[in-house]
């Protein structure tokens, strides 16, 4: 056998094992699971009515009490902003702004229809036009930048208290905005969160009052 040829026996040899060893790395690095996300934290400074109407319109604005978050909703590794606010009429905003209007919860009763659902007015006038403004972050400046991933409203949620913790689903471990909810004769706890398309509502529990 030839030197050339024994030359280019030994290169391919090295070619196989080469390729071998970086499908295996590469096998082994998709099998392994996303890091757990981070605990959520509060905006520093806290968002104010003038970062409200910048990114969602003059329709919305802030609610005193309710805690802020910053946490990695979505999955993707960068932080986004949770805010509680009252909305008149986001759908008249929605294009302008840029943001879309969901109503996860209306959809989890079988009202599919936001535009139908956005006029639903409550007979409580402390949970009349109550939302949860969502912005999703981008690399760099996460959800400060100056056009975001992407924006939500989510309407008519019945939230009496919000804390963003972990929830497991699908033997994934992802973050979710739990809420306390009154309503008549008890008290119900319920989750919403992102399924890799939209925002979900699932209800948890309730006890009596």
């Amino acid at each position: 056998m030839s030197f050339s040829r024994v030359a280019f026996l030994s290169v391919f040899a090295g070619c196989l094992v080469v390729g071998a060893g970086s499908s295996t790395a590469i096998a082994q690095s998709k099998k392994q699971p996303l890091p757990p996300p981070a605990r959520a934290q509060s905006p520093s400074p806290a968002v104010t009515d003038e970062f409200v109407h910048k990114q969602f319109g003059e329709n919305c604005s802030l609610m005193p009490g309710p805690p802020q978050f910053v946490a990695d909703l979505d999955g993707d590794g960068v932080d986004d902003l949770v805010i509680a606010a009252r909305c008149k009429n986001p759908i008249a905003d929605q294009d302008e702004y840029s943001f879309r209007v969901a109503d996860p919860y209306n959809s989890f009763l079988g009202f599919g229809e936001v535009k139908v659902t956005s006029t639903f007015a409550s007979d409580e006038l402390d949970r009349r036009g109550l939302s949860l403004l969502i912005v999703h972050g981008t690399s760099g400046e996460a959800w400060r930048a100056e056009t975001p991933k992407a924006k939500f409203v989510l309407i008519n949620l019945p939230f009496r208290t919000l804390a963003v913790k972990k929830l497991v689903m699908k033997k994934r471990t992802i973050l979710g905005i739990y809420m306390e909810e009154r309503g008549e004769g008890t008290d119900t706890s319920s989750v919403v969160y992102w399924d890799g398309k939209k925002y979900r509502y699932d209800q948890l529990g309730s006890s009596l009052q």
